[in-house]
C-alpha cells in the first residue's frame, strides 16, 4: 500500500491533536531513548523531541515517501524503514510511540506485549489508533467497493486494517506485561472546509489508500465519484459549507 507525506499533512493540525493528547499522558519527561513508529513525515517525531530534550529520539515507517518528509523536516533525527511487524530493534526504549499506526499492523495479541518487552524497567508504550470502522465514513468505502465494477479488483481493501479489540480487551491484554495501563476513548469533531469533498480529501491521506492503490486513474476517479456523493448524504453540509468529521480514536498508555 503506497502512501503520500503530501496528501497526509494537508490535514497536519487536525492530524497531530491526538498525537499531543497521547504525549500529555505518558508519566515522567526523564526518557533517554525514544522511538516513534510509524513516524509518517515526521509530526509525531517533532513531539517527541520537543518533550524528551535530553534523549535520543527516533523514527521508521514502512514508506520511503514518508521517510523523506520526514528527513527533511528532522535532519538531526535518525529515520529508518521498516515494517513494524518485522521490527526486531530490542531496545530498550523510555518511550515507544505508535501514533494511528496499529490499526494497519496485524495480531495485536502478539505485537503488543512485544513491543512492552523492549521497554526500559518504567518506559510506556503509548498508542493512538482510529477506531472508525463502523463509522458511515468506512462503511461506505466498503459499500462503494462492493457495488462497482472493480469489486474484484478490492475485495481484499477492508482486510488491510486490524479489527481493534475492545478497551476491556486491550486491558487485558496488556496489564499482566504492564504495572499501568491507562485506556481511554476520544471523539474528534474536524470542521472541515469544502462539504463532502473535504471528507473525500481528508481519507484519501488514510482511510481510502486501500481502496483506491489497486484502481487505475479511470476506476480511481469513478469510484472518488461514487463515495463522495455518498458522503455528501451521510455528512450534511453546515451553513458556513464546512463540515464536522466526527473521529473516533482509542488511546492507550502502558507502562512497564
Amino acid at each position: 500500500m503506497s502512501w503520500s507525506a503530501k496528501q497526509y499533512v494537508a490535514f497536519e493540525d487536525e492530524r497531530t491533536r491526538p498525537a499531543r493528547d497521547l504525549l500529555a499522558a505518558i508519566p515522567g519527561t526523564d526518557a533517554r531513548s525514544a522511538i516513534d513508529i510509524g513516524c509518517g513525515p515526521g509530526n509525531s517525531t517533532e513531539l517527541l523531541v520537543e518533550r524528551f530534550a535530553n534523549a535520543t529520539v527516533r523514527g521508521l515507517d514502512s514508506s520511503t515517501d514518508m521517510i523523506e518528509a520526514a528527513r527533511k523536516r528532522l535532519p538531526q533525527v535518525q529515520f529508518d524503514t521498516a515494517d513494524i511487524d518485522t521490527w526486531n530493534d530490542t531496545g530498550p526504549f523510555d518511550v515507544i510511540f505508535a501514533n494511528a499506526v496499529l490499526q494497519w499492523v496485524p495480531d495485536h495479541q502478539r505485537l503488543l506485549p512485544s513491543l512492552v518487552a523492549r521497554l526500559a524497567p518504567g518506559g510506556s508504550l503509548a498508542i493512538q489508533m482510529p477506531d472508525n470502522l463502523n463509522e458511515p465514513s468506512h462503511r461506505l468505502m466498503r459499500e462503494v467497493a462492493a457495488d462497482g465494477p472493480w469489486a474484484e479488483k478490492l475485495a481484499g481493501a477492508a482486510g488491510q486494517r486490524t479489527e481493534m479489540e475492545s478497551a476491556s480487551g486491550y486491558y487485558s491484554m496488556l496489564r499482566p506485561h504492564c504495572s499501568r495501563v491507562d485506556i481511554w476513548r476520544t471523539t474528534y469533531h474536524h470542521p472541515l472546509a469544502g462539504g463532502a469533498s473535504g471528507v473525500v480529501e481528508w481519507f484519501k491521506g488514510s482511510g481510502l489508500r486501500p481502496f483506491l492503490d489497486p484502481l487505475d486513474d479511470e476506476e480511481r476517479a469513478q469510484y472518488l465519484k461514487q463515495y463522495q456523493a455518498t458522503i455528501e448524504r451521510a455528512y450534511p453540509s453546515l451553513a458556513d459549507g464546512s463540515v464536522l468529521l466526527p473521529f473516533p480514536r482509542l488511546f492507550i498508555v502502558a507502562s512497564r
